[in-house]
C-alpha cells in the first residue's frame, strides 16, 4: 500500500531520507506495462531487453540499482559496484528470474497522481528534461573522449530523481515551489526548497544515493558541489542546458551555459552552440 502523500514539510534531511527510503517508489505506467508484457516470456528475456525498458524511467532505474546494491556485501562495495554502474550491468549481476521475482506488478505514478494533473504534467516534463540531459551529457562526454561515459549518462539522467520523488510523495509542496519560481524566476531553487521543504533536493538526492549504497562513482559524479572535476561539470552543464532549452532557445541564461560548455569542450562559444543544436537535431 502506498504511503500517504505529505502535505507538510518534514523537519530535516534525516526525516526526509527516512520517509523516501521507506515509501515505495512508483514508476511510469508505460514502464509497468512493458515489464508485465515481458513477464510471461521470462525465459526468453535478457538483460539488454529489460535495460531498454528500465533506463527510460529514472524512478525504475533507481529502484533496480538500489535493490542490486542491497544484495552486495558491505565489504564488497568498492570492488563490485563498478560492475553495477549501469542498468545492464546491474541486471546481469541480479539475473532475469530474480528480477521478476522481486519486482512484481509496479505501482504507477499515474495512479498515485490521478487527482493531481498539474503534478503529473510536471513529472512528464521532468522526464523529458532527463532524457534531454542524458543526450547532452553523451555529446559532451564523446567530444571529450571521457572514459566514464556510461556513468556520466546515468548521473545526468538521474539528476532530478529527488524532485520526481517530491512530485510523487508531496505534490502539494512541489506545487508551492513551482508557484514561487513562476512568481519570481530570479529566486534560486535551493533557497525556495529550503523555505518550503527545510532541505535542498540536491542534498536529499546525495543522501538517498548513499543510503541505497549506489555505485561510488555514480554518487561522486552526481555531486554537483564538485563541479571543478570535468566529469561532474559535464553532468551539471548537461542538466542545466537541458532545463534552459526545453521550451526553446531564447532563455537568457543560455548564453552563460554556452560559455561554460565552450570551456568544457575547449571550443569557441559559436562552435559550442552549434554542437548543442546538432545534439538535439534528431529529438
Amino acid at each position: 500500500m502506498s504511503a500517504p502523500q505529505l502535505t507538510e514539510a518534514l523537519p530535516d534531511l534525516a526525516a526526509w531520507t527516512r520517509y523516501c527510503t521507506s515509501a515505495e517508489i512508483p514508476v511510469m505506467a508505460e514502464t509497468a506495462r512493458a515489464l508485465e508484457a515481458l513477464r510471461p516470456q521470462e525465459d526468453d528475456v535478457d538483460a539488454a531487453m529489460l535495460a531498454k525498458i528500465i533506463q527510460t524511467d529514472p524512478l525504475m532505474t533507481i529502484k533496480v540499482m538500489a535493490h542490486v546494491a542491497s544484495l552486495r556485501r558491505p565489504d564488497a562495495h568498492v570492488m563490485d559496484s563498478s560492475k553495477t554502474e549501469t542498468i545492464t550491468g546491474a541486471l546481469v549481476m541480479l539475473g532475469i528470474a530474480p528480477f521478476f521475482r522481486h519486482f512484481g506488478p509496479q505501482p504507477t505514478v499515474e495512479d498515485r497522481l490521478a487527482d493531481q494533473p498539474q503534478a503529473l504534467a510536471a513529472v512528464q516534463e521532468l522526464l523529458l528534461r532527463a532524457e534531454r540531459a542524458r543526450l547532452f551529457a553523451l555529446g559532451f562526454a564523446v567530444h571529450r573522449a571521457d572514459m566514464d561515459v556510461d556513468v556520466i549518462l546515468h548521473a545526468a539522467f538521474l539528476h532530478d530523481f529527488a524532485e520526481l520523488l517530491l512530485w510523487c510523495h508531496a505534490p502539494t509542496l512541489a506545487l508551492q515551489i513551482q508557484a514561487a519560481q513562476q512568481a519570481d524566476p530570479t529566486l534560486r531553487s535551493a533557497a525556495i526548497q529550503q523555505t518550503v521543504l527545510h532541505i535542498e533536493l540536491d542534498d536529499l538526492a546525495q543522501q538517498l544515493m548513499r543510503q541505497w549504497r549506489l555505485p561510488a562513482m555514480l554518487v561522486r559524479i552526481s555531486d554537483t558541489r564538485h563541479a571543478e572535476q570535468a566529469n561532474v561539470l559535464n553532468v551539471v552543464l548537461a542538466v542545466r542546458v537541458a532545463r534552459h532549452t526545453l521550451h526553446g532557445w531564447d532563455n537568457p541564461a543560455l548564453a552563460d551555459d554556452v560559455e561554460a560548455i565552450a570551456g568544457l569542450l575547449n571550443a569557441t562559444p559559436r562552435i559550442a552552440l552549434a554542437y548543442l543544436h546538432k545534439i538535439v537535431a534528431d529529438l
